[in-house]
């Protein structure tokens, strides 16, 4: 098990704990089954990043809580400089490089995402949904980003912005990593 996964899995628990709800509580909070449920919190399954928004809305929580265990502490600005956003690398195939992390009660979650080439078929892709919106500007390479079962391609300079509750998938083409620019709102 991914040590990030495990330590993840152990703040929800402990949150879950100190909120003194059982699991189908969490469950049902955060709109999942409690076998998914209970596959994320045991860390068996990596935690995709639509159900980390939910977990923190539902514990109210910051998100950055939940991932790196520190609270935020900035309120006026966090300044981050280039390539020293705190990295949250869950899956092989996507790295999430965190740009506020240390701001609270921020509104919306920015992100440099990197998403790694693979030979998935798009019928084999995972589809997320949270609620809200996103947007995504694609800053190298070139993204497939499947909405609801409509196929768009990005390039380079590229944006979109997108309901985040309707189901959507993302692959980097041409066996290329591609990344780009994410907020989470």
């Amino acid at each position: 098990m991914n040590e990030q996964i495990r330590q993840i899995a152990e703040r929800m628990r402990g949150l879950r704990d100190a909120l003194d709800l059982t699991g189908s509580q969490a469950a049902q909070a955060c709109e999942l089954s409690l076998a998914e449920y209970e596959k994320y919190e045991s860390g068996q399954a990596d935690i995709p990043m639509s159900v980390l928004c939910k977990l923190a809305a539902a514990f109210k929580v910051e998100i950055s809580a939940l991932i790196t265990g520190d609270e935020p502490y900035m309120s006026s600005y966090f300044l981050t400089r280039k390539d020293k956003g705190k990295t949250v690398e869950r899956r092989k195939a996507y790295k999430y490089q965190a740009l506020a992390m240390g701001f609270k009660n921020a509104k919306a979650e920015p992100f440099i995402v990197t998403v790694e080439p693979n030979d998935l078929a798009i019928s084999e892709l995972h589809l997320n949904s949270h609620a809200g919106q996103e947007f995504n500007m694609v800053l190298e390479g070139d993204l497939l980003l499947i909405i609801e079962g409509k196929e768009l391609i990005l390039h380079e300079g590229d944006s979109i912005y997108f309901d985040s509750g309707k189901a959507h998938a993302m692959k980097a083409l041409n066996k290329r990593p591609v990344r780009f620019f994410a907020i989470i709102l």
